[in-house]
């Protein structure tokens, strides 16, 4: 007699555990830890059992259901406990190659190589822009219409370089998805010329020498801020450093005997193979650590939060910026500006092109040449380093003529 949900309700575990048939292989297995559905068939000569679930999750009818489809199966000639695994395993395998798992896969790669801050952004832009909209799908089934239409919505937002950065992201996440035999094609490369082209943009610096004076002279009568934030942008302006890489600066870097703060590797924009770029310090940099040393030597860090001197817990990337837009600089000169600002005027100056871009540590555009170029430059840029912390005095003070680079007599 086939089973009734009131049947099922009244049944009662036993000492042992026992079956209630409903018909055709289909029982329900009631024992002291609940009430399983199971079907029982033979296949190829052997008796097997196949769970359906478990009771009352499964109800009666969806456990008929669910034997009406295995004796379907079983009629075609198909065992339905291996259809069973070849679909979780079908299942397992798409929910491995959807993009976002393919996406995170890349992305912990290239963070071995990235610095933290670059890896950090890196994710925040797929979280935010990129999974939402496709991370479920299958990396080798997105269309370059389905990125597009991802795209064109973060272009909407006013945001058309951030857009053109994840294009570029979603292009090297395919390209990497064919590299491991999970995609055959690169929609992002079609969508060349579809989207906006982002306005180029440089970031506020001051370069003409009179009006970086008078910036010069407005930081030094900017004593209302925190003295470690005035510190931080004192360095950054005499080391003319990215921001990344003297907010995360740590005391044990500095060899104070060599006149040199060795940056890591892993904390620069590009990956290098070099372990450190080396920075070599002026007297005024060497006069302002010492300085700053009293303020913040019993920490890690140069520049730590105010409220924390924990792993991690350094300035902000805005701390500096915050007080050159309360100076009254903002669109006019950022902390970043300051590489720009050294650049141009030191340019001024005679100092070869290779010591500059050493020292800015920006990658060499040729491939070739990067093969070759391995110099550090160091002699020139040691004098390069004293003359520019030179110059902010002399400016500073209001002097109008640069002294140009001279070679030492040999």
């Amino acid at each position: 007699m086939p089973l009734t949900d009131t049947a099922i309700k009244k049944a009662k575990p036993s000492d042992k555990p026992y079956k209630l048939a409903d018909g055709g292989g289909l029982c329900l297995l009631v024992s002291a830890t609940g009430r399983y559905w199971r079907y029982n068939y033979r296949f190829g000569g052997k008796f097997k059992t196949l769970a359906l679930g478990t009771y009352p999750d499964v109800s009666l009818a969806r456990a008929r259901e669910k034997h009406s489809d295995a004796r379907r199966l079983l009629a075609d000639g198909v065992d339905p406990s291996v259809a069973r695994k070849e679909n979780k395993h079908a299942e397992k395998l798409a929910s491995s190659n959807s993009f976002e798992a393919v996406a995170r896969e890349w992305h912990a790669g290239k963070s071995k190589k990235w610095a933290k801050v670059t890896a950090d952004k890196a994710m925040t832009h797929l979280d935010a822009h990129v999974f939402p909209e496709i991370g479920h799908l299958s990396v080798a089934e997105v269309k370059a219409s389905q990125l597009l239409a991802m795209l064109r919505k973060i272009e909407s937002q006013g945001i058309a370089y951030t857009a053109s950065r994840i294009r570029e992201m979603c292009g090297q996440v395919f390209r990497y998805a064919i590299a491991t035999g999970r995609a055959e094609d690169n929609p992002a490369a079609h969508l060349l010329g579809a989207m906006q082209k982002p306005a180029t943009t440089h970031r506020p610096a001051i370069t003409e020498r009179r009006e970086f004076g008078e910036f010069l002279r407005d930081l030094r009568a900017a004593t209302g801020f925190d003295p470690v934030t005035r510190h931080a942008a004192y360095f950054a302006l005499l080391t003319f450093v990215r921001a990344q890489e003297f907010r995360f600066a740590r005391w044990e870097e500095f060899d104070f005997d060599a006149r040199e703060w060795k940056v890591p590797a892993k904390r620069m924009k590009v990956g290098k193979s070099l372990p450190a770029h080396t920075v070599p310090l002026s007297n005024q940099t060497i006069a302002l650590l010492e300085e700053l040393r009293d303020l913040t030597g019993h920490t890690p860090y140069l520049f730590p939060k105010a409220k924390g001197y924990g792993e991690g817990e350094v300035i902000s990337e805005n701390t500096v910026g915050k007080m050159l837009n309360n100076m009254g600089y903002q669109g006019k000169q950022c902390v970043h500006g300051f590489r720009a600002s050294a650049r141009s005027i030191l340019s001024e100056q005679g100092w070869s092109v290779e010591a500059m871009e050493r020292q800015l540590d920006h990658k060499e555009a040729n491939g070739t040449v990067a093969a070759y170029a391995r110099s550090q430059h160091l002699p020139e840029r040691r004098r390069m380093m004293q003359a520019w912390a030179d110059t902010c005095d002399a400016l500073e003070n209001g002097a109008d003529v640069i002294p140009m680079n001279k070679k030492p007599a040999a």
